[in-house]
Order: structure tokens, then sequence, then C-alpha cells
């Protein structure tokens, strides 16, 4: 069904959204990987779902998963996490996601973006990349915020920046600040932020 769904939205998004997909190259073709994306809109996951040649895992919360829409995400490759607190099933299932070898989508910031510019990411967001050694790749979504770009048919963009290992280093606070300060920058790179 995931298939079926990604052919689907992948011919809407290109026609209605007008979806351009930069980067694909830099996707890895095996292995765990981690995509670190700015959060703009509920749009987010399936357009990044869609532009990425891989099957694409991410966290949804929990208030998403009603009847119909719920099923969708599902379907999508989505799982509920409880924002209210560290929700260590959805974190378990994450992990359990890298180690096997797939992609989890992630959006740092922990929220959308009401300005439309990035926020501050949490390095919390990026342990089970850690926990996992996978390879993260910054990336950029554009366009998805509808209400505030003020076009029915908007041009949506995602950009997949070079991928960046894990440091083989072990996982600490310091760690996990160096990177989430690069991937801030690598971020805003690909939104052509300085």
């Amino acid at each position: 069904m995931y298939s079926f769904l990604d052919v689907v939205l992948g011919i809407l998004f290109r026609i209605f959204l007008r979806l351009e997909v930069h980067g694909a190259e830099n996707i890895p073709k095996t292995g765990p990987l981690v995509i670190a994306s700015n959060h703009l809109s509920l749009l987010d996951p399936p357009v990044i779902g869609v532009a990425a040649p891989r099957k694409v895992h991410f966290m949804a919360k929990k208030e998403l998963f009603v009847p119909v829409l719920g099923y969708i995400y599902k379907t999508l490759g989505a799982f509920p996490v409880n924002r209210g607190g560290a929700d260590r099933a959805a974190i378990k299932h994450g992990i359990e996601i890298l180690q096997s070898g797939e992609v989890l989508a992630i959006f740092p910031e922990g929220t959308r973006s009401k300005t439309g510019q990035l926020g501050k990411l949490e390095p919390g967001a990026l342990m089970m990349a850690g926990k996992t050694q996978a390879v993260i790749v910054p990336t950029a979504v554009s366009g998805t915020d509808i209400k505030r770009c003020g076009r029915l048919w908007p041009k949506v963009t995602v950009r997949f920046g070079n991928p960046v290992p894990f440091p083989a280093v072990g996982l600490n606070k310091e760690v996990l600040q160096d990177l989430t300060n690069k991937l801030t920058a690598d971020i805003k790179a690909l939104q052509g932020v300085k």
C-alpha cells in the first residue's frame, strides 16, 4: 500500500504542488538513515516521503491519528509520538527502524515553524542517530506552508544535503551539540539563509 500511495501522492504533488526535488542522489541506497528537516506544515512528512528514493518512516503527533488521516499517515510510515515529554515507546520504535537499516525522518525543531524561519534544533532529536550510528541527511523543505505563501498552487521544493556520518567518538552532550550546530548551518544553507 505504501508504494501505491507513494506513486499517487507523487503524481498529485508534482501536478498541484509543482514539487521539485534536488539532491536525491545524496540519499544513501542502503543502511540506517536519518533525514533531519525543517518543519513548516503537515504536508512536510508526505512530501519528504515522496521526494526520497527510499521508504521513509516518521514520527507524527498522536493527535493526527484520527480516522482516515491516521490511516493515511500509518500507511505512509508514520507512528504516533506523545509530544508532552520523552515518549520512550516512540523513541524505541525509531531506534528499531534505524537498526533494521531503514529511513527515519525527524524534525529536530520539535514543532512547525510559525514564521518560516528555521527554529532552534533540539540536540536530543539526534540521539536515535547516535545510538544506531545512522547517517544524517540535512534537508530543507519550502513552499508547504500554504497559508503563508498565499497561493492555492504553491511551488514546493525539497533539497537533500550531503550526508553527515554520526561521529564515531561516542554519544555525549558535546557531540550532540556540535552535530546540531552543523545541521543548523547545513539546513540554513539549503534554505539559502546565511
